[in-house]
């Protein structure tokens, strides 16, 4: 079994560094799909309640045969759920979907600044009722720039645990992830891979030659090297197992800094500070 390294965040408790999404997987592929990459030996999976797979997660952890507490759960705030008596019964719901008592971590999947007056500091403060009652044993934001972030820092009695936003070599997001670094806020990549995109870049194709590894899998090991988490999904049996098999292998200093330098500042998702959630 590959042994995932861990990730301690601002409040003490521990994530794996890689984990399983199940963004855009279909409902009805959902259990399967998580099943696999339970066998295969992911203990993390990220999923959202936009997603619409979260009850097709949690049967897949039932049926599992492992404990509760050995699988990491991330999921989500609904976009159409920012106030606040709508994000506690939508966090409600959440939980009766994956069938737990309490998630691992729970986001704010948006900061939607054309939406409810753009104060999701009074949806933060729901997070952290949850976080209080030990519903939710970590929380945090996703898709937050720094503004977002300082406004949290300024206004909230919780520092996010995790910002989980759009990362792979053409979107190294250098200058986000440097704020979040100096304010003990860990990275989580969606979009690892650019949607594929990033894979047939010849100077990824000329190091995964090198170590005898695929396009992907050096693209991931060039996350983890940066420290971040990372959870690329696939419904592919072969590739499930392919993403998770980067820990026998290091890249150079040299290939992480020339992977780095692809960058293009190029989005595959919405722009934070446009999005409204629709």
């Amino acid at each position: 079994m590959t042994s995932i390294p861990d990730i301690t965040l601002n409040n003490g408790q521990t994530i794996p560094q890689l984990g399983f999404g199940v963004f855009l997987i279909e409902p009805k592929d959902t259990a399967t799909a998580v099943s696999r990459a339970l066998k295969a030996g992911y203990r993390h999976i990220d999923t959202a309640e936009g997603y619409g797979n979260e009850a097709e997660v949690g049967e897949a952890i039932a049926k599992s045969g492992l404990d509760r507490g050995e699988v990491f759960v991330t999921s989500k705030l609904g976009n159409d759920a920012h106030e606040p008596d709508d994000a506690r019964r939508a966090f409600d719901e959440t939980l009766k979907a994956l069938g737990t008592e309490y998630v691992d971590l729970f986001l704010i999947h948006w900061p939607l600044p054309d939406r409810y007056g753009g104060d999701f500091v009074q949806t933060w403060r729901v997070l952290e009722e949850v976080y209080r009652d030990g519903r939710a044993r970590s929380i945090g934001v996703s898709n937050f720039q720094p503004r977002h972030l300082r406004r949290l820092h300024g206004e909230a009695e919780i520092i996010p645990a995790v910002n989980q936003i759009e990362v792979n070599p053409h979107l190294t997001q250098d200058e986000l992830r440097g704020f979040c670094a100096e304010h003990q806020i860990a990275v989580e990549a969606w979009s690892p891979l650019g949607r594929g995109g990033v894979l047939a870049e010849p100077v990824i194709q000329s190091i995964a030659n090198r170590a005898g590894k695929t396009p992907a899998q050096v693209v991931l090991r060039w996350h983890i090297q940066r420290g971040d988490i990372v959870f690329p999904k696939s419904v592919t049996p072969a590739r499930i197992k392919e993403n998770i098999d980067i820990f026998d292998f290091e890249l150079p200093a040299t290939d992480v800094e020339d992977i780095t330098l692809l960058n293009k500042n190029e989005r595959t998702g919405p722009d934070p500070d446009k999005f409204n959630g629709r």
